[in-house]
């Protein structure tokens, strides 16, 4: 157990005297010395501790902070870094380009607390791990601590969250809950370029690019598989809570038609989401216009049917279902993509969370409706939120599709294609393909929600039985 006293707001911080790694220049080697809290006598000082070199936060999460260092001088602010590591790993992590995982050019100094002296001092180290907490304190010019908080070792750190932090501390007010630091968002695609490395994902390319998001090809080093990081630009309106929701609407799934979540970093300022690399083509691609033969579009949609059933009994609604989120590996296997719009149904009342409005290039924002317009439901073109049933009307149209080689739904305008959906009749539709395709879309189509009598797990039922694709 530690014996010193718990560093207390608006009493003076633990002294401190550490061996140190900088650059002092850029392009220069990092070279040794020491840093003190004297030194820091007359400036602001962020104090970050953080675990260990190598991980998957800390060099995404300290870099977030280099690229910001020019505005925390502004604001008469020095950073120092802080782990348990030894100063010669700091020196090579120093060394190491970043696309290689490493920290070259960091703005600020790292010390090393080798024996874990002033992280006891300050309350963050865990002693059977024998490494820092990712502690945070700011201590005023007179050396007086004036803010800390203690994060969890995998939890990253928001740069503007500590701007906004330190913004209220030094002006004296009140820093409102919509606060928002003023100073420039870097768009990640400027340096999330081949080889560059985010904790242990090193990215192999762009996959594609929409109005809100990047999604990136990865290398998991750690484990020696593809993933995909699905990385939110800034001031794209997407909030960490709502991606963090997203993931976690996701990750409570493990269905093998369902593309898994693997985990979720925020350090760089927005969410990245770590998630399963799907291998082959987006269904529309595999539809290219032209109409599939019956039995294939049953071992298709049934697998559609069996993921989003076990969506659905989790509570998951996905909102956006359509072929571009469907994507068809070899053999015809399935995995559903996506679940930007999904929704976690409130236990109980049948109410919903907040929508996560998440999409690719052609999801629209536009008085209440989130979606793709040719596959909306009517609920959803008359602004109402997706449900289970919104869910099964657009697999129902995505079923029609893929017999007849053409969207249900098409206008040259949103409006136009709006009051098709409003107007749309199901029986037509029906009409239109084989049996006995035609009774389930009779059923599935239905203009009202809550008349339309199929659910997933019937739709999952029904459609394995069609032509031997019983599973």
């Amino acid at each position: 157990m530690s014996t010193h006293p718990a560093p207390l707001i608006g009493s003076m911080a633990p002294p401190f005297d550490m061996e140190c790694a900088r650059v002092d220049s850029p392009g220069a080697a990092p070279t040794r010395g020491r840093v003190s809290l004297a030194d820091s006598r007359g400036t602001w000082l962020v104090l970050v501790f953080y675990p260990h070199d190598f991980s998957m936060v800390c060099p995404t999460e300290l870099l977030g902070l280099s690229r910001r260092a020019g505005d925390f001088r502004k604001q008469g602010c020095t950073l120092l870094g802080v782990s348990c590591d030894s100063l010669d790993s700091h020196l090579a992590w120093l060394q190491t380009p970043q696309e290689l995982g490493g920290v070259a050019g960091l703005a600020f100094p790292l010390a090393s607390d080798a024996d874990g002296d002033v992280a006891r001092a300050y309350h963050v180290y865990l002693e059977h791990q024998r490494v820092a907490l990712r502690g945070l304190f700011m201590i005023d010019p007179n050396g007086v601590l004036q803010y800390h908080a203690v994060h969890n070792l995998s939890v990253g750190r928001r740069t503007d969250d500590i701007f906004r932090i330190l913004g209220a501390i030094q002006s004296g007010g009140l820093c409102g809950e919509r606060w928002e630091s003023p100073t420039d968002t870097i768009e990640p695609a400027r340096f999330l370029v081949p080889g560059y490395r985010l904790g242990q994902f090193e990215i192999v390319g762009v996959v594609g690019s929409g109005t809100f998001a990047t999604v990136f090809r990865a290398l998991d080093r750690s484990l020696d598989r593809p993933v995909a990081l699905k990385v939110f630009r800034p001031g794209s309106g997407r909030t960490t809570a709502g991606a963090l929701a997203e993931a976690r609407s996701v990750a409570a799934l493990s269905h093998p038609n369902i593309c898994t979540v693997y985990g979720v970093d925020e350090s760089l300022g927005y969410p990245i989401i770590a998630m399963e690399f799907a291998t082959g083509r987006p269904l529309g691609a595999v539809l290219a216009g032209s109409p599939m033969a019956p039995a294939r579009v049953a071992a298709i949609g049934e697998q559609i049917a069996a993921g989003m059933a076990a969506a659905h009994a989790r509570g998951v609604v996905h909102g956006d279902l359509k072929p571009e989120n469907i994507m068809v590996g070899e053999s015809d296997a399935v995995k559903i993509l996506d679940f930007g719009l999904a929704r976690r149904r409130a236990a109980g009342n049948g109410s919903t969370d907040e929508t996560l409005t998440l999409g690719p290039a052609d999801t629209t924002d536009t008085g209440g409706l989130f979606g793709t317009p040719s596959y909306f439901a009517p609920e959803q073109a008359q602004g109402r939120p997706a449900t289970e049933a919104t869910d099964v009307y657009a697999l129902g149209l995505m079923l029609h599709e893929m017999l007849t080689g053409r969207r249900a739904f098409g206008g040259d305008t949103l409006l136009s294609t709006l009051d098709r959906i409003r107007s749309a009749d199901p029986i037509r539709l029906a009409d239109e393909v084989p049996a006995p395709f035609d009774a389930i879309l009779r059923r599935a189509l239905h203009p009202d929600p809550a008349r339309r009598a199929i659910t997933m797990a019937d739709l999952h039922r029904e459609l394995a039985t069609i032509d031997g694709t019983a599973r």
